[in-house]
C-alpha cells in the first residue's frame, strides 16, 4: 500500500534499551524509557501504549498492556553508524550510514582554533570547556556582561556552542560569529558536527536562554531520502531543528520551534493542511532539557505531555496518511554522565488504512525507515536500509 503523506515525529533521545554494542560506547545497561518508568512509577502513556510502545521491550511493571489498535504497528530499530549524536541518528533515519564519528572535545577546543575564532570576531573567548548550558551561564554570564567576551563551551556531543547575552552582543553578531566558527570547525582536523548559537537574557542569578537558538550543521556527506523526495517535486516539510540537522538539504519548507508543545502544535496544524510528501518533526526538549540534565521526572512529564497530544495527531490522519513516531538515540536520565546513550529506538506506525496491525521484526538499521519512505513515494532507494512497506497491510488485505 502507498500513502500520500507520511509524518515522522522524532522524540529526541527516547531510547528503549541498550544495543548489543552499547558497552563499546560506555553505555552498558542504559535504557532511557525503561529506567524513566522505573524511577517514575506513575508514568502514564496510554495512547502510545495502545500503539504498541509497551510491547517493544520489557518496561517496569507494564505487564498488562491495553488492547493494541488494529491501525498500529510497533517495533524497534538499531543504529549502525559510528556515533550516537543527533545528526548521525537523523541522517541514518534518512538512509545514510556514518562510518567516521564526529570529534568531541571533552577538555575544550585546541588553542589554535580559539585564537582563530577570536581573531576573526574581534572578541575574546571565556570558558572553552565541556559544561552544562545553564551552569556555564551561572558561572560566566556576569563576566560576559562586563567584558563582552564570547562564552564558548562544548558537551559530550560534537558541538561548538557560543553563548551571548542579547543585550551585550546583538543577535546578528552572534550569528555571524557562528558562521565563522562553522567554517573554522569544518576543517578535517576539527570535524565538529554542529555550531550552536545560544543567546540568553537576564541578570546574574536569573539568566534565561531565549528561543533564538540556531544550529549550523555540516551538510550530510551524501544525498538523503529528503533530497530524493524534493527532486521528485514532493513536499519535504521540516518542523523544529530538522532543517538545521540537514543544513537545509532536501527541505522545501521549514519552521523552527520554541518548545515541544510548540512543535506538537505546529505538526497538528500542518497535518490539517494539504501537502504531498513528508512532514518531519523533531521534539528536542526530551533530550536538551531532561536527558542531558539527568532529570527523569521532567522527562516523564514531557512524555506524558506528548502522549496526551497523540489523539489530536491521529484525528488529522486520513486513509492516505501514515504517522511514524520514533527517536534518534537514547539519553538515559538515570545514567552516569550527561552523554547520549547507545540504544534501540522505538518505531510506532499508525494509519487509518491499517486493518490488522501488529509487531514488526526488529530493524537492523534506522535507515530502514528512509528506505520505506523512498519506496512509498517511488523515489530512488537510499544507499542503506531495506523497506518494510510491504509488511504494512490495509484493511482488506490478509
Amino acid at each position: 500500500m502507498k500513502f500520500r503523506r507520511i509524518a515522522v515525529i522524532v522524540l529526541d533521545s527516547v531510547g528503549i534499551g541498550e544495543l548489543p554494542d552499547a558497552p563499546d560506547f560506555g553505555d552498558a545497561g542504559s535504557n532511557t524509557l525503561g529506567h524513566i518508568a522505573e524511577r517514575v512509577p506513575s508514568l502514564k502513556l496510554p495512547h502510545m501504549r495502545s500503539l504498541g510502545l509497551g510491547r517493544i521491550a520489557p518496561i517496569a511493571d507494564w505487564s498488562h498492556e491495553p488492547k493494541l489498535s488494529s491501525s498500529a504497528y510497533y517495533g524497534k530499530m538499531a543504529e549502525v553508524s559510528s556515533g550516537k549524536d543527533t545528526m548521525t541518528g537523523h541522517w541514518e533515519l534518512m538512509g545514510l550510514k556514518i562510518e567516521v564519528p564526529f570529534r568531541t572535545f571533552p577538555d575544550g577546543f585546541p588553542e589554535e582554533l580559539i585564537q582563530a575564532f577570536e581573531g576573526g570576531t574581534g572578541r575574546k573567548v571565556i570558558g572553552n570547556k565541556s559544561a552544562s548550558g545553564t551552569a556555564i551561564l551561572d558561572e560566566l554570564g556576569e563576566e560576559q556582561m562586563k567584558s563582552g567576551a564570547w562564552i564558548v563551551y562544548t558537551s559530550a556531543d560534537s558541538v561548538f556552542q557560543i553563548a551571548a547575552h542579547e543585550e551585550i552582543i546583538p543577535l546578528e553578531e552572534l550569528y555571524e560569529a557562528c558562521k565563522l566558527a562553522r567554517r573554522l570547525t569544518s576543517e578535517e582536523r576539527f570535524a565538529v558536527g554542529r555550531v550552536i548559537a545560544r543567546p540568553y537574557i537576564g541578570m546574574p542569578g536569573s539568566f534565561q536562554r531565549t528561543p533564538h537558538r540556531h544550529d549550523y550543521a555540516v551538510k550530510p556527506p551524501q544525498p538523503t531520502v529528503l533530497s530524493s523526495l524534493k527532486d521528485k517535486g514532493l513536499d519535504v516539510i521540516a518542523v523544529g531543528k530538522i532543517n538545521d540537522i540537514f543544513d537545509g538539504e532536501g527541505i522545501t519548507e521549514a519552521s523552527s520551534t520554541v518548545s515541544n508543545e510548540d512543535g506538537i502544535r505546529q505538526t497538528i496544524e500542518r497535518l490539517g493542511q494539504p501537502f504531498r510528501g513528508l512532514l518531519f518533526t523533531n521534539l528536542v526538549e526530551f533530550d536538551s532539557l531532561y536527558g542531558h540534565r539527568r532529570d527523569p521526572e521532567g522527562y516523564a512529564a514531557a512524555l506524558e505531555q506528548f502522549d496526551q497530544a497523540v489523539p489530536a495527531l491521529l484525528e488529522q490522519l486520513t486513509q492516505e496518511d501514515l504517522l511514524v513516531i520514533t527517536a534518534d538515540h537514547g539519553n538515559d536520565p538515570t545514567y552516569a554522565g550527561t552523554d547520549h546513550t547507545r540504544e534501540y529506538v522505538p518505531v510506532l506506525l499508525y494509519s487509518p488504512a491499517f486493518g490488522n496491525g501488529g509487531e514488526l521484526q526488529p530493524r537492523s538499521t534506522f535507515a530502514d525507515l528512509g528506505a520505506t519512505i523512498a519506496d512509498n513515494f517511488d523515489a530512488p532507494p537510499p544507499p542503506n536500509g531495506s523497506s518494510f512497506l510491504s509488511m504494512l497491510h490495509a484493511k482488506d488485505q490478509s
